[in-house]
């Protein structure tokens, strides 16, 4: 593949992934490709190099899209899904607050190319120009972490370092004449932070602890790497297995696709695991979501040693459903208390209209005629919920979300995923972005709890 015609398949691939998910620019609305296009005439103006260019195109197709770097490499070829990896956050939900994910994220790029940390570079400064002009409150944040990042990005290109600082500068110089404090506002966790009362936390923390990635694993063989592949191919497709693990002398070091398997000796074709690649049996479902964002499979140790393998279609097990459907049971629980809270004396019902309202009310009524106790609010579908709870602009600014039509997405995904869990309809080709989300808002909720856990018994202590 020339050079044109490897950067036109990677904006073509790009374009696509980020389009199939509806993925628009947080403050202008346009398609995010508009970023991605910007990104890249950056590189293009410091090398002529095509698969830095790709690598621009494709940056955020792991984090944002369904896409893999598995998908990446099939596309694209080894070089351009390194540098796809290199330019990928590896920081989990579980691994702590925004700072503390920040903070990892940047020794993985610390430790990058020189080829992506160009790409880095020229994406801090597509981003920087965005955030600086429509949003001068998180530019303080932003600004923090991206002079952070540019202490470690030395290996790039040296004109994009000295065009990123000057970036950087010039931004930070226009929020100063503003007159703003430096704030940290937060926005996930603040949302987080309303998202669940204090009573509900050991709820959120219960269903954060009882489901773990080795209760959706599935067990894993090994073969010796001295095996054939026509061997090893024979006994995958008569268990109708897709990976299997690759031994040298007595110990797994790595796995092998079925459609690796050629010729020639198994341990020929081996892929050596990832450090993101791999869990403890007791994660998180939450670190799995964040695993299956980045690769097809993922694994979990027992005792140190590779036990077993996990992938996106285990996402459609009981246990899965579950756990999401109880995330979901706990967001509801708590939009209502925030529309009692906002509405009290049911003052929410012009936001209703009269056919859902009345419907409400008969459901009520015939709960009462059975004997059981609720309310009105608890009638009503969830959509009809979300519906009031975006009424107010101070309400959707609180809860981090960017606008009322992003806010009406968000609950229409939420109530999809939900109508999906209960009739046992396949929710990863359908709801993966939604699933993605519950996930970084469980950990978040549950990091800022027991951080102001920790802050509650030190001020007694203090006193």
């Amino acid at each position: 593949m020339d050079k044109t015609d490897l950067i036109q398949c990677a904006m073509d691939f790009a374009i696509n992934a980020h389009t199939r998910i509806d993925h628009r620019r947080k403050y202008t609305k346009q398609p995010y490709s508009t970023h991605l296009s910007a990104v890249a005439k950056i590189v293009e103006s410091v090398t002529d190099d095509p698969e830095s260019i790709a690598a621009a195109w494709l940056h955020d197709v792991v984090e944002d899209t369904t896409a893999t770097l598995y998908d990446i490499e099939q596309e694209f070829g080894k070089r351009i899904a390194s540098l796809v990896s290199q330019l990928t956050d590896v920081s989990k939900p579980s691994d702590g607050n925004r700072a503390s994910r920040k903070e990892m994220d940047r020794q993985h790029l610390a430790n990058a190319s020189s080829h992506a940390q160009t790409v880095k570079l020229a994406d801090l400064i597509d981003n920087c120009r965005d955030i600086c002009k429509n949003d001068t409150r998180f530019c303080l944040v932003y600004l923090k972490e991206m002079q952070a990042l540019l202490k470690v990005l030395t290996d790039g290109n040296e004109a994009l370092k000295h065009q990123a600082q000057k970036t950087h500068d010039r931004c930070l110089e226009k929020v100063s004449r503003q007159n703003q404090k430096p704030e940290v506002p937060v926005i996930t966790e603040h949302a987080a932070h309303h998202f669940t009362h204090e009573s509900h936390t050991h709820m959120y923390r219960l269903f954060s602890n009882a489901f773990t990635a080795q209760d959706i694993a599935e067990a894993l063989r090994s073969f010796d790497a001295d095996k054939t592949c026509q061997n090893i191919t024979e006994i995958m497709d008569y268990h109708e297995e897709s990976i299997v693990c690759i031994r040298n002398m007595g110990k797994i070091q790595g796995y092998v696709r079925r459609n690796d398997l050629k010729q020639g000796k198994c341990g020929e074709h081996i892929r050596f695991f990832r450090h993101d690649q791999v869990l403890s049996g007791d994660a998180s479902l939450s670190d799995v979501v964040h695993t299956l964002t980045l690769h097809q499979y993922g694994f979990i140790t027992t005792l140190g040693d590779i036990s077993g393998y996990f992938s996106r279609s285990d996402m459609n097990k009981p246990v899965v459903r579950m756990w999401l459907f109880g995330i979901i049971t706990f967001i509801e629980m708590e939009i209502m208390n925030i529309i009692e809270e906002r509405y009290p004396k049911e003052s929410w019902h012009p936001f209703v209209s009269e056919g859902r309202l009345q419907k409400a009310i008969e459901m009520k009524e015939e709960r009462l005629r059975r004997n059981q106790e609720c309310k009105l609010l608890e009638c009503l579908q969830l959509s009809d919920k979300g519906q009031i709870l975006i009424q107010d602009d101070d309400i959707i600014q609180q809860l981090g979300m960017e606008s009322r039509r992003n806010a009406r997405k968000l609950i229409r995904e939420l109530e999809s995923l939900r109508n999906n869990l209960a009739h046992a309809q396949d929710i990863v080709t359908y709801d993966w972005a939604p699933i993605v989300r519950l996930s970084y808002r469980l950990e978040d909720t549950l990091s800022i709890r027991q951080n102001q856990g920790r802050d509650t018994r030190n001020k007694t202590h203090d006193s």
